[in-house]
This record gives C-alpha cells, structure tokens and sequence, in this order.
C-alpha cells in the first residue's frame, strides 16, 4: 500500500509541474496545434508532434491552424490573437491582382514583431489569373498573350517583393489564382504555362513556390498535370473547398500520395468573423502542413 501511495504522489507531482509549466508559457509563446483532420492523419509521424511552428528559422515547417484575410492586420491586433487557436497567418504580400493593393501595416518591421511574437506568415502573391477566371472582379487582370514570358516576369516581381519585406530565401511564395473554367483546354493550357514560368523563376531564385487555388479547378488542375508527369509544377498545395471540415489528406482532387509530407493547406471556410482579444476580423480559415516564411 505504502508504494501505490508513493507512486500516486510522484505522478501528481509531475502532473501539477507540467500544468505549473504551461501556465508559466504565456500567450507569446510559440504554438504548436496537434489536429488529426478527417481522413486520417499523413503517412509516417503524426505532424503535431513532429513539426512544431518555428517561425524566423530557415526551413521553418508548421503543423495547425492559420487564417487569412485581405489587409494585414496592426500588430496589436495580431498581439491580441495569440490568445486565438491560430499559429500562422496568410498575407497580401504582392502581385496586380490583390483585392487590397494598399496594405496598411505590412512591412519589413510588422513581419519582424509578429515573428517574435511567434506567428509563422504565409505570404500569398495574387498576380495575373487565368484567361477563364470566373470571378467579375479579375477580369482586368487576366494573363495575357505570351503566358510563359509573364509567368516569369511575376514570378521575378513575387521574389523581389519577398526581398523588399526581409522574406528570406527558403521561404514559400504562394501564387494565388482564382477558380477558372479548367475545362477550356486553351484557357488551360495558357494557365499551366504562366504557373509552371513562375515556379521555375521562383524557385530559380532559391524560394519554394507554393500554388493556392479552388480545390476544383486549378488544384485538380495541376494534380492532373503531375499524373502526366509535367515538371515545374507547385512544391506545396493550398486548396479551397470551404466544407467547414478541415481535411487536409482525404481531398478527393489530389491523389493520396500527392504533396506530402507537408505540402498541403486546406482552406475549409471562408468570410467568417471571428473576435479574439477584443478585435473583430473577418477571415479565411486554414488547416496547415507546410512551410512558412523565414526572415532574413
């Protein structure tokens, strides 16, 4: 009796040390989110213990969950949304075709504050789409005659913009294009050339292109294109499909074996609000196995 009591002290002692640490942690430390997503976590170690968010450092992999929004918001605000379940945040870094060209607060010294604050930035370049973009509000910045050329002028531009915010090399520059009608085989074609362009620039240039599209048009897209064995393709997926479930491997336009391990984002809702800390932003909402930005 007196070793199971014995016994019974030491694990209690260790569980009020444990509970003493994380209380101690404080909301600016680094977050890791362990999720196991609907279809099953990823083949080999289970990502929420193995990638931890790691913001500031080359390489840098994060497992969890991020959001997304149009303007970058203040650093207080960001400050105030460590309290949130998030650990990373998408931003509007570059590119024509932005929604908000005039970004308030991003800069060389907000990615500096948030990174010590510890969110890993997932920076989202929003230049020419596709000849069939769907979207109304794209029309005027369609690609244009010579896809490949212009693919790798933007990609040069993306690099460059990454470069004048202190993003440093290693990094994931993720080209934004809208849903098209990928059933147009020209219009198609001249998309997958301006991708493939800007990927080769990108990566040229020692950065990781990353790819986000609606999960039914241009991410099918380029997975029917790796199945032709077509090269240049994205080194990362960020796909739409806002079912309100985060599902990062059970996507039924991706093959099972594709982009992995920690190649994937799942933007699973979309226009949601959310108040954390006191402050109110309307925002994507992401699940995440991939990288994130390094400073340099």
């Amino acid at each position: 009796m007196r070793h199971r009591k014995k016994l019974l002290g030491i694990v209690l002692g260790l569980a009020l040390a444990t509970l003493a640490m994380d209380t101690e942690s404080g909301s600016a430390a680094t977050t890791t989110t362990t999720i196991t997503p609907p279809g099953g976590p990823p083949p080999g170690p289970d990502p929420g213990l193995a990638r931890a968010t790691t913001a500031g450092r080359a390489g840098a992999a994060f497992y969890g969950r991020a959001f997304d929004t149009c303007q970058a918001p203040s650093a207080d605000t960001m400050r105030r949304w460590r309290e949130s379940d998030y650990g990373a945040v998408g931003v509007y870094f570059g590119g024509r075709g932005r929604a908000c060209p005039n970004q308030q607060h991003l800069s060389r010294d907000w990615l500096r504050s948030v990174d010590e604050m510890g969110w890993g930035v997932l920076p989202l370049y929003v230049g020419s789409q596709s000849p069939c973009v769907v979207a109304q509000n794209k029309q005027h910045v369609r690609i244009g005659q010579n896809p490949a050329r212009q693919g790798a002028r933007e990609g040069g531009d993306a690099v460059g913009k990454a470069q004048d915010l202190g993003i440093a090399p290693e990094s994931p520059l993720y080209l934004d294009m809208e849903s098209y009608r990928q059933s147009d085989r020209a219009c198609a074609r001249d998309t997958l050339a301006f991708v493939r362009a800007w990927n080769r620039e990108v990566r040229s240039q020692g950065y990781v292109p990353g790819f986000y599209s609606s999960a039914n048009s241009g991410v099918r897209h380029m997975d029917e294109a790796r199945r032709q064995g077509v090269d240049d393709l994205p080194e990362v997926m960020w796909f739409a499909r806002w079912n309100g479930e985060p599902d990062l491997y059970g996507e039924p336009a991706l093959g099972r074996d594709a982009w992995l391990p920690g190649g994937r984002i799942h933007q699973y809702a979309g226009n949601v609000t959310e108040r954390h800390g006191g402050r109110t932003i309307t925002i994507d909402r992401n699940l995440v196995d991939a990288p994130v930005a390094t400073l340099g």
